[in-house]
């Protein structure tokens, strides 16, 4: 059985627990998901699929290197917008054309969660990274700056990788160990307590957590 699937994020909610508790859950549109290509030890080195994100509208317009790699490994299947791999022991278990759906898991299962966070543009240093600020009242005049970034005499630079102000979020964001709550089947929607990273609608990757 498949390791992982991908998903589109739906939204938040929240439901009752049998014991009557009420949990906040996130619903994610996991699958169809249809298997493009065999990575193998012999020709690449490691085994894994190449899994691609069925879609309702499947994409319009196609690259050519695109088409041409579904046209050689995919029997047919038509390109879609998300490619992916995942790795496995046995590549012959899971046929060119097969669908992985979300029943590959089940409640109370943990999985590891990754998506794209939300981008919030161009951030100041206390949003971005939380620094404190100083003082507001005495007639400080030092609020909202960063303080020193780097000595003078030496090294006479500024340090990369120093925190500053810049672009914020809209990185590729990982959740471990969240519990699934819900598995549907029917409709292809797992639900998966507490928050998963970005907006609605976007692309995530669901894996089976390491144990």
């Amino acid at each position: 059985m498949a390791n992982g699937i991908l998903g589109i994020k739906v939204g938040m909610t929240q439901i009752f627990q049998d014991n009557g508790v009420l949990v906040p859950v996130t619903v994610i549109k996991a699958g169809p998901c249809v298997v493009t290509q065999h990575k193998t030890q012999a020709k690449d080195g490691y085994e894994a699929i190449q899994v691609g994100l069925v879609e309702p509208n499947p994409p319009k317009k196609v690259t050519k290197p695109i088409r041409g790699h579904f046209e050689k490994t995919a029997n047919g299947t038509p390109p879609t917008r998300l490619l992916k791999e995942f790795r496995v022991e046995d590549v012959n278990s899971f046929p060119v054309g097969s669908l992985i759906l979300a029943n590959v898991f089940s409640p109370n299962e943990l999985v590891t969660i990754t998506g794209k966070s939300k981008g919030r543009g161009f951030a100041g240093f206390i949003k971005r990274h939380g620094f404190g600020g100083g003082r507001a009242t005495h007639g400080s005049m030092f609020h909202r700056a960063p303080g020193s970034i780097g000595a003078s005499a030496f090294p006479s630079r500024v340090f990369k990788g120093s925190r500053m102000a810049g672009h914020m979020g809209n990185q590729n964001c990982t959740v471990k160990n969240l519990k699934i709550v819900k598995v549907d089947e029917g409709l292809g929607l797992i639900l998966v307590k507490g928050a998963v990273p970005g907006a609605n609608g976007g692309y995530l990757i669901i894996k089976k957590a390491s144990s």
